[in-house]
C-alpha cells in the first residue's frame, strides 16, 4: 500500500466488485482530499479494498481504479491502461482495417471510470466525466500521445458533469474538423461545431449492416444528425434518401458529408412529429425507416416520460413504413433498458396496428465494451425489424 495517499474509510461492509462507491457509504475523511484526488480505500474493518478517485462533492464518492495494493496509480499506470485499450482496438478488433474513427477508451468498460476518448483520424476527442480524470488530464494526454504520435486534442466536459463533479473547465473552444473514413465512406467530424464529439462512431457497424439492405429502395433517416445513415444509404445505392433533423447546423454538416461522397440525399430541417404526421396523411411510405433520436434523459425519475416519447415517435415512424419494409429504431438513453425498449416497440406496434418482426437486436460497436460487473457503460439499443403488414 502507498502510505503517502490519503485514506478513505467505508461506513459499511463492501462486497461488490463495482468500481463505484456512493457517498452514503463513505465516511467523510478529515482533512478532506480535493475532488479527484487519488486515495486508498479501506473497508469498515480496516481491510484495504482498492485505490481510486475520491470526490466528496459527488454522488459517486469513490471510483475504484486499482484492486492490487502493490500497484501505484500514477502516470505510468495511465500509460499502461490506455495502451491496453488501444491494443484491444488495433490487435484484437483490427479496427484500423475498417477505418480511422473509433472509440479509444470507454470509461468503466476499459477500467478508466469517468473517461471517454474517441479517435477521428489525427484528432482525439477527450470527454471528462469525473473530477479525477479532469485533475489528471495531462497524464491522459501524455499516454495518448505515446499511442498516437502527432495527434491533436479536443477536450470537453458537459456542464451537468462539471456541476455534479464540482470542477470548472472551459474545454477546447476551437478545433479544426477531421476527415475520417469508415467502411470506405468519408465524413467530417467536427467536435467544436456539432453535438457531442461531432460524429457517432458507436453506430459504425449498425450503419454498415443496414446499408446492405437498401439498394434500390426509398430510405427515410429520422433524427439524421450529421447524416450517417443517410449518406451510407445513398452510397450503397438507395433509390431515394430523405434525412430529417430539427437542428439546422447539423443539417448543413450532413449536406457536407453527402458532398464528400458525391451523393445527394435530400435533407430537411423539421420537427419529426409534425413532419411524420403530414407524411402519413399524404400516404407517403418508405422501404426503410431509421429512427435514431438523441438521449432522452439522465434522470431516473424521467425514465417513464422518456419511454412515452419513444412510444410516440415510434408509432409515427411505423406509420410511414411500407408493408414488408424495414424499421431500424435506436435508443442511446442508458437508463432505458433493452427490455423496456423492446416492450415500448411492442406497444408502438400494437397501437399502430402493425405487425413487427424483430430481425436483429444490437448495440454499440465492440470498441464500446462494458464489464459484466459494471453495465452502466452499455447504453445503445439497436433494433432492426420488418413491418409485415
Amino acid at each position: 500500500m502507498n502510505d503517502a495517499l490519503p485514506v478513505v474509510r467505508l461506513r459499511n461492509a463492501w462486497r461488490s466488485s463495482h468500481p463505484w462507491i456512493f457517498q452514503k457509504l463513505v465516511e467523510k475523511p478529515n482533512p478532506r482530499p480535493k475532488p479527484g484526488a487519488i486515495v486508498d480505500v479501506l473497508n469498515v474493518d480496516g481491510e484495504w479494498i482498492g485505490r481510486g478517485f475520491y470526490n466528496g462533492h459527488s454522488r459517486i464518492a469513490v471510483r475504484i481504479l486499482e484492486i492490487d495494493p502493490d500497484v501505484t496509480v500514477d502516470a505510468a499506470w495511465f500509460a499502461r491502461k490506455i495502451a491496453a485499450a488501444v491494443a484491444l482496438r488495433r490487435e484484437v478488433l483490427r479496427l484500423d482495417e475498417v477505418g480511422d474513427a473509433w472509440r479509444v477508451v470507454h470509461s468503466e468498460g476499459d477500467g478508466l471510470s469517468g473517461l471517454v476518448v474517441d479517435r477521428y483520424a489525427d484528432l482525439l476527442v477527450i470527454e471528462l466525466f469525473s473530477a479525477g480524470m479532469f485533475r489528471h488530464r495531462e497524464w491522459i494526454m501524455d499516454a495518448l500521445r505515446a499511442q498516437f504520435p502527432g495527434c491533436r486534442f479536443h477536450v470537453s466536459a458537459d456542464e451537468h458533469v462539471q456541476k455534479q463533479e464540482s470542477f470548472d473547465f472551459h474545454g477546447t473552444s476551437t478545433t479544426e474538423p477531421a476527415l475520417i473514413t469508415e467502411h470506405g465512406i468519408r465524413f467530417r467530424a467536427d467536435p467544436a461545431g456539432a453535438h457531442k464529439t461531432g460524429f457517432f462512431a458507436d453506430q459504425r457497424d449498425n450503419r454498415e449492416w443496414l446499408s446492405r439492405q437498401v439498394a434500390g429502395k426509398r430510405v427515410l433517416d429520422l433524427c439524421c444528425n450529421t447524416g450517417g445513415f443517410a449518406v451510407y444509404s445513398a452510397v450503397r445505392g438507395a433509390e431515394e434518401v430523405v434525412g430529417v433533423d430539427i437542428d439546422a447546423d447539423v443539417i448543413e454538416l450532413a449536406k457536407g458529408n453527402a458532398r464528400l461522397n458525391n451523393v445527394r440525399p435530400r435533407f430537411v430541417q423539421a420537427d419529426i412529429f409534425p413532419w411524420l404526421r403530414d407524411a402519413a396523411n399524404a400516404g407517403d411510405q418508405y422501404d426503410v425507416v431509421i429512427l435514431d433520436p438523441a438521449k432522452m434523459t439522465r434522470d431516473r425519475e424521467q425514465v417513464i416520460p422518456a419511454l412515452k416519447k419513444y412510444l410516440d415517435m415510434n408509432k409515427l415512424a411505423l406509420g410511414v413504413v411500407k408493408p414488408g419494409g424495414l424499421l431500424a429504431t435506436f435508443s442511446c438513453t442508458g437508463l432505458v433498458s433493452e427490455e423496456q425498449f423492446l416492450d415500448m416497440l411492442r406497444r408502438a406496434a400494437y397501437f399502430s396496428n402493425r405487425t413487427v418482426q424483430v430481425l436483429k437486436v444490437s448495440g454499440a460497436g465492440p470498441d464500446h465494451p462494458f464489464m459484466a460487473h459494471a453495465q452502466e457503460s452499455r447504453y445503445l439499443k439497436a433494433v432492426f425489424c420488418r413491418v409485415l403488414d
